[in-house]
C-alpha cells in the first residue's frame, strides 16, 4: 500500500478518508496539528502528505516551510479558503498540488495517484555521468555511491533534491540550465510557471553552500533563462579517478 500522512484538525474527515483510501491501497496516518504533523514527517517515511492550511497553532503554510527545510516529500495542500494567494504561496513554498474543500474523494484519489505516478516522490536524478564514483570542484566532492557531498572532510546536509541539483550543476559548469530542463530532469515533472519549487530549492542549496564552502555565489541566476554554475578556473573541475 502507498503510505500517506494527513495533517488536518478535522478528525471526522480524517477517519472517513482513512477508510475510503484503504480501499484504494493507500494507508493513511493522521495528525491533527502542525507540530505533531512535523514530528510524524521527521520520524517516519511517507510518500505524500495531505496538508490542511487552516491548522491550530502552526498554520499549514508555516508547516510546509519548515517541512521543506528537511524533506522533499510530495505535498498536496487542502483548504476551505478560496483565496488564490494561498494557492500561489503554497506552490512557491514547494507544494506539488492544491485541492479546495469540500472536494470529491474520487478526485482526491486521482490527484494522489497522479502525483505519485509523475515521479515527484523524488526519485534520484541519474545519468551516465553518475557512473563515475566522484566529482570534485574547488574542494567540493560529490560522491554518487553514498549520495554525500563533502567540502574537505565536512559533510553537507543536503536533501535529495538539493543533491540532484548540485549534481546537475557540477556536470554542466559554465552552461545556462533552463528552469524547464531542471524541473523536468531533477523533479521529473512538467514545468509550471506558477510553481516556484525550483527557485526555493536553489536558494536553499546556495545558502548551504555559503554556510560551509566558498561556492555559494557560484550558482548564478540568469534572468528569464535559468541558472548557471560558474567555474572561474576550468582546471578546478575534474572527475576523481577511483
Amino acid at each position: 500500500m502507498r503510505s500517506v500522512l494527513i495533517i488536518d484538525d478535522d478528525v471526522k474527515l480524517c477517519d472517513m478518508l482513512r477508510a475510503y483510501l484503504a480501499r484504494h491501497d493507500i494507508a493513511l496516518t493522521a495528525r491533527h496539528d502542525g507540530k505533531r504533523g512535523l514530528d510524524a514527517a521527521h520520524s517516519a517515511t511517507y510518500e505524500l502528505i495531505l496538508l490542511d492550511l487552516m491548522l491550530p497553532g502552526i498554520d499549514g503554510l508555516e508547516v510546509l516551510r519548515r517541512l521543506r527545510s528537511f524533506s522533499d516529500i510530495c505535498v498536496l495542500l487542502l483548504s476551505a479558503r478560496g483565496d488564490s494567494a494561498d494557492r500561489v504561496r503554497g506552490l512557491q513554498l514547494g507544494a506539488d498540488d492544491y485541492l479546495s474543500k469540500p472536494f470529491n474523494v474520487e478526485e482526491l484519489v486521482a490527484r494522489i495517484h497522479a502525483i505519485l505516478r509523475r515521479g515527484v516522490s523524488r526519485a534520484p536524478f541519474t545519468t551516465a555521468f553518475s557512473a563515475k564514483p566522484k566529482l570534485q570542484f574547488a574542494g567540493l566532492t560529490i560522491d554518487f555511491a553514498s549520495r554525500m557531498v563533502l567540502y574537505g572532510k565536512s559533510a553537507l546536509n543536503l536533501t535529495d533534491i538539493e543533491f540532484s541539483l548540485l549534481e546537475k550543476f557540477m556536470q554542466s559548469p559554465g552552461v545556462v540550465l533552463s528552469r524547464e530542463e531542471l524541473v523536468s530532469e531533477v523533479f521529473q515533472r512538467p514545468f509550471h510557471p506558477l510553481n516556484r519549487s525550483l527557485d526555493v530549492y536553489v536558494s536553499r542549496l546556495r545558502n548551504k553552500l555559503r554556510s560551509a564552502t566558498p561556492l555559494g555565489n557560484n550558482i548564478k541566476t540568469i534572468r528569464s533563462s535559468g541558472y548557471l554554475f560558474s567555474h572561474p578556473d576550468p582546471n578546478d573541475y575534474q572527475p576523481e579517478v577511483c
